[in-house]
């Protein structure tokens, strides 16, 4: 069971302030391990890269003490010096925290194309040094947001031989969110112990699963990266293979980091509707993700929730311009929420629904989308949002 905050894990303190980079919100955070941790990662594939993404990117295969991070500022498409001053944050907080800047993860969020206040940043490094706290880390959620509207967070804990192993999560992303990472950063920490090969292999698997299974409206991130630390502090067995006690950690792991996904897509820029599209039976699990992701990224199918119309056709047609193998003669296809479930389709015969009782369905503020494809025995999840007037307000004034 998801929790909605942080737990305390020993050995994990940290702090989010204001620094100046954004006019008076946080935007300024430390998250600090009093030994050195295990880190895994997964990071954006778009070809701008942010420099944090390189630099951090590069370092993950060290043991991990530190993870700074800015808001309000991408340091992305800043040439050398973005990269100078991504390096320089890790040195600047080595030095207050006295560890090897080697073992500094930095990631950044926010506006591209502008180079970092480093004065205010350093300045700000200089404030948090004799702040960090086990209580005080609550406050990085916020700290890390950009256009987020409320606070992403929660832990999951389960047992191994009697220790309880916790994994706590934050996360932002709001806008620039699509399949492959999204514009979102997100950070996790736990007791486990287990592998550092093993825990990246975890985390790539529930990441393929959740995060890139997320859209909001197409655009993929500069600075995406999601990171995963243990300080390996749980008295239990190591964990070296795939076990039992590993698959416990594994469905802890996707637990939040479907979570934390979930939450990112209900608060996409300008929603007003969470989509959640379940897509069975489909001929490969490659077939079933490229098919859930369509319907989730398709404008027409997100205007269409907006307006609380039932124009099903344009879900099929997402599925037939997808690329992937499948017969529309086959499809069945159910709108569902809390107020009750309209079905459209069968064996890809229309068929005919009650138009009011569609719109009290449709007028929910959580929507999911049945697909059974008939073709196979593969299934995919994906989850996106509406696309409303408000988005385009948010993005045409973003810098403003």
């Amino acid at each position: 069971m998801i929790n909605n905050y942080l737990k305390t894990i020993k050995g994990f303190i940290g702090n989010s302030i204001h620094s100046g980079i954004k006019y008076k919100k946080l935007d300024l955070a430390v998250i600090y391990s009093e030994v050195p941790c295990i880190a895994a990662g997964a990071f954006t594939t778009n070809k701008t890269v942010a420099a944090p993404v390189i630099i951090s990117r590069e370092k993950i295969k060290n043991p991990i003490q530190a993870i700074i991070v800015n808001s309000g500022n991408a340091n992305a498409a800043t040439g050398n010096q973005g990269m100078e001053d991504g390096v320089r944050m890790c040195k600047l907080i080595s030095e207050k925290l006295k560890i090897n800047p080697d073992s500094v993860l930095v990631s950044s969020t926010g506006v591209i194309g502008v180079k970092l206040p480093m004065d205010k940043i350093e300045s700000g490094i200089a404030k948090l040094e004799n702040t960090l706290s086990e209580k005080n880390l609550n406050k990085i959620p916020k700290g890390i947001m950009t256009t987020d509207t409320f606070e992403k967070k929660g832990s999951v804990s389960f047992f191994i031989e009697g220790e309880e192993i916790i994994i706590n999560g934050m996360a932002k992303g709001s806008g620039m969110i699509h399949p492959n990472m999204a514009t979102m950063l997100g950070f996790m920490t736990s007791n486990v112990n287990i592998s550092k090969e093993l825990m990246q292999e975890a985390l790539s698997e529930v990441v393929d699963k959740t995060y890139n299974m997320i859209s909001v409206d197409g655009d993929t991130s500069t600075n995406d990266m999601v990171l995963l630390l243990s300080n390996k502090k749980a008295n239990h067995t190591s964990i070296d293979k795939k076990n039992d006690d590993y698959n416990k950690f594994l469905n802890a792991l996707y637990e939040l980091t479907e979570f934390l996904a979930i939450e990112i897509a209900r608060d996409g820029e300008g929603a007003t509707k969470l989509l959640k599209v379940d897509l069975i039976n489909a001929n490969s699990l490659k077939d079933a993700k490229i098919l859930a992701k369509s319907i989730i990224t398709s404008s027409l199918v997100k205007s269409a929730f907006f307006g609380e119309d039932a124009n099903w056709g344009r879900v099929l047609s997402s599925l037939g311009a997808s690329g992937a193998s499948m017969n529309p003669d086959k499809v069945d296809l159910i709108f569902k929420s809390s107020f009750g479930e309209i079905e459209l389709m069968k064996n890809g015969e229309p068929l005919i629904f009650n138009e009011e009782v569609a719109s009290k369905v449709l007028s929910d503020s959580e929507i999911e989308i049945k697909v059974n494809m008939n073709d196979g025995r593969f299934y995919a999840k994906s989850w996106g949002c509406d696309l409303t007037y408000d988005y385009v307000k948010i993005n045409a004034e973003y810098r403003s």
